[in-house]
């Protein structure tokens, strides 16, 4: 590329984001998975969803958007996942006595403006993926971590220092301590990367962590959280009204504008102890 600085011009090697498509299927009644006795339906198989990805942890992606979506709800459901295609597929097979709705499969599934449909519609649609409340109390947490978080996710975005085009989604322990982090181009994808991983490993951790986001907060980042059980989430941009009217009505601590040691608490306040 050609490089123009203080109007001098160079010709340079730069590094850039990797971007292309993965698609995710559900597979039901794998015949590998399926049980030795017994009669179990023909297996079937159906596409979910094409998503626009950074290559890399394809299948804690797929798993992250099935839970997060709500068509999966225990990592027990899932009996194998495979990455074929080149690369550009993931298919994840499920027990053939788990039930989904695949009306619901047919239509599609929220953009980041939400599709047009009206705030109360999204928020209904959310309680029902929700697997039980959130803890009405913790997890508890001080201000000064909060606004410690941006730098720590920083200095873990390897990909972002070469790139500088990548979103990062990291989950903490409430004393500041990174347990895991994982970068997209999307941010959607980097908190199902995340969500995916993490819940296959212990989803405990959830229920007494705080998420990280790198940009602003969309209904459907809130969502994905929600869905996985965090009760704090924590934003470096701004997020958008629908953001905080959900987060407020599931009892979430949503913060955004967290950087140069401020920060902006739009709900659940009670849960950072020297602001409550």
């Amino acid at each position: 590329m050609v490089r123009v600085t203080d109007g001098v011009v160079s010709h340079v090697i730069d590094d850039v984001a990797v971007e292309s498509p993965l698609e995710i299927r559900l597979v039901i009644g794998d015949a590998a998975a399926r049980p030795t006795t017994g009669i179990v339906p023909e297996a079937t198989e159906h596409p979910i969803s094409v998503t626009m990805r950074t290559p890399g942890h394809d299948t804690e992606l797929a798993l992250g958007f099935l839970l997060t979506e709500g068509i999966i709800t225990s990592p027990e459901q899932v009996t194998r996942v495979r990455l074929c295609g080149n690369d550009s597929t993931v298919r994840v097979s499920i027990a053939p006595n788990v039930s989904v709705d695949l009306d619901r499969l047919k239509r599609h599934f929220y953009t980041s403006s939400s599709c047009g449909v009206c705030g109360k519609s999204a928020i209904d649609a959310v309680r029902v993926s929700i697997r039980e409340p959130l803890d009405p109390q913790l997890p508890r947490m001080t201000s000064g971590v909060l606004v410690s978080l941006p730098d720590a996710l920083r200095s873990a975005q390897q990909v972002f220092d070469r790139t500088g085009g990548l979103h990062a989604s990291g989950l903490f322990t409430t004393a500041g301590k990174l347990i895991r982090m994982h970068e997209d181009v999307g941010r959607h994808n980097a908190l199902d990367k995340l969500i995916g991983a993490q819940w296959f490993d212990d989803e405990s951790v959830f229920t007494e962590s705080i998420l990280l986001v790198s940009g602003r907060v969309s209904f459907e980042l809130v969502q994905k959280a929600l869905v996985a059980g965090i009760a704090v989430l924590v934003a470096v941009g701004a997020p958008s009204s629908l953001a905080v009217q959900l987060a407020e009505t599931h009892g979430m601590s949503l913060v955004g504008f967290v950087r140069n040691n401020r920060m902006n608490v739009y709900c659940g306040a009670h849960r950072i102890t020297d602001v409550a």
